[in-house]
């Protein structure tokens, strides 16, 4: 089932048309790999599906449904929840005031709940599987590794329900063992029934993690393929082409 579909959608700012006719859908417990160079009109379209930006043309599909007014509370509500490349985490602050930032647990009195946020703080680390002793709910953020970080950006999209998690170049910078740990929660998404937008430059990293590619070239779906019908080295010298020659169209799908 289509948890995510797009339908011609098309965002302008005054006259210049930043993507034109993006049609592509995410199904469940999927990862997509969403690729293009710089430009390419990604991040764009990564703000229109986090409501961001209101498309300016086309029609937005969330479990088949038809969405109205778009924007981002209803994206958040209906569970969209994007790990932005520089995760959006405070440093100075801790892992539990990060995850609950904005959102913090109210008891019945309306003040905050500090008991109830560090015993779920202290639940998640242990499901995303932070193996450090070292890492604990009251941890600031300025202490953890990259790949750590990722994880507790990861993990807040968790705790709220996440049916869709947008991860914009989610290993940019970080070791290949960093990187590994990135993957692990990928999968873990992947293993909870989740869907996955995976936004990278990295074609490789792409390769290992994603099952299915949308490829962006000049504000459109340049062309959308399965990981079963390309090998990671014939993905680049198809994007590599397309950077030539300028054409797009479908290829390798069913």
């Amino acid at each position: 089932m289509k948890v995510l579909e797009l339908k011609n959608i098309k965002k302008t700012f005054g006259r210049i048309h930043a993507i034109e006719n993006v049609s592509f859908h995410i199904n469940e417990g999927e990862v997509l790999g969403f690729l293009g160079d710089n430009g390419a009109g990604k991040s764009t379209t990564i703000r229109v599906i986090s409501g961001v930006h209101k498309p300016s043309e086309g029609e937005i599909y969330f479990h088949e449904k038809k969405m109205r007014n778009w924007n981002v509370n209803i994206a958040q509500n209906i569970g969209i929840e994007t790990v932005y490349q520089d995760r959006a985490l405070a440093d100075q602050q801790s892992v539990n005031a990060n995850i609950f930032m904005g959102r913090e647990i109210k008891n019945r009195l309306g003040f905050i709940d500090t008991k109830k946020q560090r015993e779920e703080t202290t639940r998640l680390i242990n499901e995303i599987g932070f193996t450090s002793k070292l890492i604990k709910e009251y941890s600031p953020v300025m202490t953890l590794s990259g790949g750590e970080r990722q994880g507790v950006a990861i993990a807040r999209a968790l705790y709220f329900k996440a049916k869709l998690v947008l991860l914009d170049e989610p290993t940019t910078a970080l070791s290949l063992t960093e990187c590994n740990k990135v993957f692990r929660l990928i999968e873990q998404i992947k293993s909870q029934g989740l869907s996955c937008l995976f936004i990278t430059h990295n074609i490789y990293h792409a390769h290992n993690i994603c099952d299915r590619f949308v490829v962006m070239d000049r504000g459109t779906v340049a062309f959308e393929c399965e990981k079963k019908d390309i090998s990671a080295a014939e993905l680049i010298k198809r994007m590599q082409n397309l950077a030539h020659t300028g054409k797009s169209g479908k290829w390798g799908t069913k």
